[in-house]
């Protein structure tokens, strides 16, 4: 019997044995039918991601410039991530500061684009688009000068992964390396980008032939979805789907072109016998319509149409086959599938609701939230939006825009800051407005944080209601709206059951 010895010890185990160790989990299993052939790359995260990157982006492109479901599934996420733009609310303890720095914000929204196309949560959402179809985005902060009349001196100018070339990788003299065209220090440290001036895609540019600009770390803002330790690069999120989405592409127009083929005949003229004379035996002339110069019957077609045929000819009409039974439910299933892999429940992707509950879509909805809210905080706040508030920060320090004592030492005070995404609407307005008035009245949550949660400002928000009391007080306004005047059941404060009596009417 052959015998194998274990690694730092003394035991020889037979090979039969041994096998039948290492195969206790049947994914680890190297025998059988299903797993014999199943021997995949052992590649690191940076080899894994970047190989065949190009090919793979090209291909997400193309599926979202020409596949409906590979766009439809774009654009929900990116409507769902940003929405209308994730937010910054600043923490910083002096009421009067985080209004100005609201205020100096908001006109600086305008401004962020380097290009002038977009403001910054349009180019939140053109971010995350690339993020999800490229696998990752490119941001380069561009301090400006003071006479450019930018409320806060500092732009962005945003750029896709290709300009940042993956094939670029060596070793340097310092202890540092370049992997994938991101420079690291001896410690691992992000120290630069080695990026193309244009997009190598671009005709006519020449950005091939050119050398890479090699730009500090400091002034580039690099996001994607961390999906492995050490990984560089991002990848498209349609990877895992490509090329399901391919053959269902084509499967869909093998049968809408059969379905196309079969509908263009009409009908099938049978004639008699070419032998017998087509013409009327009395009259010797043509009976019922007349003829091309081909032969071809000229029929017009009417309502109510009565068409006389020739003696001894027929018509059988056509039949075409339809897609067949299976089919929509075969193309259910594909989808479904399709959809699940880049994290898009099939029912918001479709629109098909059709078998589901009201509590099957709150629960789907309520996962596909979760998920949203994971990406949001994770990516897309953490990777993009903290480090443009930071650059932002810096640069109104820097431009004396703002006074700001003392900032080298309370820094941290004005850099703190809550970003508050879109809202999402009530499943159900009338449930869940109740749900959150009784959280608030039972202590479980505060005013503000509700209002976060929808979207908005508390700050905002509780200065309008200031606003609008005091404009309804000095017109002698009362709403049933105002808990100070109207009770929940609607009435007056004053009444019966109804607490301290109403000011106006007395």
């Amino acid at each position: 019997m052959s015998y194998l010895k274990h690694r730092g010890s003394s035991l020889l185990v037979p090979r039969r044995l041994s096998a039948q160790m290492s195969s206790s989990y049947e994914s680890g299993s190297a025998t059988g039918s299903r797993a014999r052939n199943w021997n995949p790359s052992g590649s690191g995260p940076n080899a894994a991601a970047t190989q065949n990157l190009g090919l793979q982006r090209r291909r997400a492109r193309d599926a979202v410039r020409n596949d409906p479901w590979a766009l439809t599934a774009t654009t929900r996420w990116v409507s769902n991530v940003v929405g209308t733009g994730i937010q910054p609310y600043p923490k910083h303890p002096d009421p009067n500061v985080r209004r100005a720095l609201k205020e100096l914000w908001a006109d600086w929204v305008q401004e962020a684009d380097a290009d002038g196309r977009l403001d910054f949560y349009g180019m939140q959402a053109l971010a995350v688009r690339s993020i999800f179809q490229d696998g990752e985005t490119l941001f380069r902060l561009r301090a400006r000068r003071p006479q450019d009349g930018l409320s806060v001196p500092l732009q962005l100018q945003q750029m896709e992964g290709d300009q940042l070339p993956v094939e670029r990788s060596l070793t340097l003299p310092n202890g540092g390396e370049i992997v994938n065209g991101v420079e690291f220090d001896a410690i691992g440290r992000r120290t630069a980008y080695h990026m193309w001036r244009h997009h190598p895609g671009e005709f006519g540019r020449n950005a091939a032939g050119q050398d890479t600009v090699r730009v500090p770390a400091e002034q580039v803002i690099h996001a994607y979805p961390m999906l492995r330790p050490g990984q560089v690069r991002g990848v498209t999120a349609l990877a895992t789907v490509l090329l399901r989405l391919k053959s269902i592409d084509n499967l869909d127009d093998a049968v809408m072109y059969r379905q196309e083929v079969a509908n263009l005949f009409a009908g099938f003229i049978t004639k008699p016998d070419p032998d017998a004379d087509p013409n009327n035996p009395l009259t010797g002339e043509a009976d019922g319509y007349e003829f091309d110069d081909d032969g071809t019957p000229l029929v017009s077609m009417e309502p109510g149409t009565m068409q006389e045929l020739a003696p001894g000819e027929e018509v059988t009409f056509s039949s075409p086959p339809d897609a067949g039974s299976n089919y929509e439910g075969f193309m259910r299933q594909q989808l479904m599938g399709a959809f699940a892999s880049v994290g898009v429940p099939y029912e918001i992707a479709t629109g098909d609701l059709r078998g589901i509950s009201d509590r099957t879509l709150r629960v789907v909805v309520n996962e596909f939230h979760r998920l949203i809210e994971q990406y949001q905080w994770h990516c897309v706040i953490h990777q993009l939006c903290r480090p443009v508030w930071n650059a932002w920060i810096d640069a109104l320090a820097l431009s004396g825009t703002f006074p700001m004592p003392d900032f080298h030492r309370r820094r941290r005070e004005w850099l703190r800051v809550l970003w508050v995404p879109q809202g999402w609407p009530y499943f159900n307005p009338v449930q869940d407005a109740q749900a959150d008035k009784e959280s608030v009245r039972s202590g479980f949550s505060s005013r503000s944080s509700i209002i976060l949660r929808k979207g908005d400002d508390p700050d905002h928000i509780a200065a309008e209601i200031r606003a609008d009391n005091e404009t309804a007080d000095a017109e002698g306004f009362v709403f049933d709206s105002d808990p100070r005047h109207t009770t929940s059941a609607g009435k007056a404060t004053g009444s019966e059951g109804g607490g301290s009596p109403d000011p106006l009417n007395q």
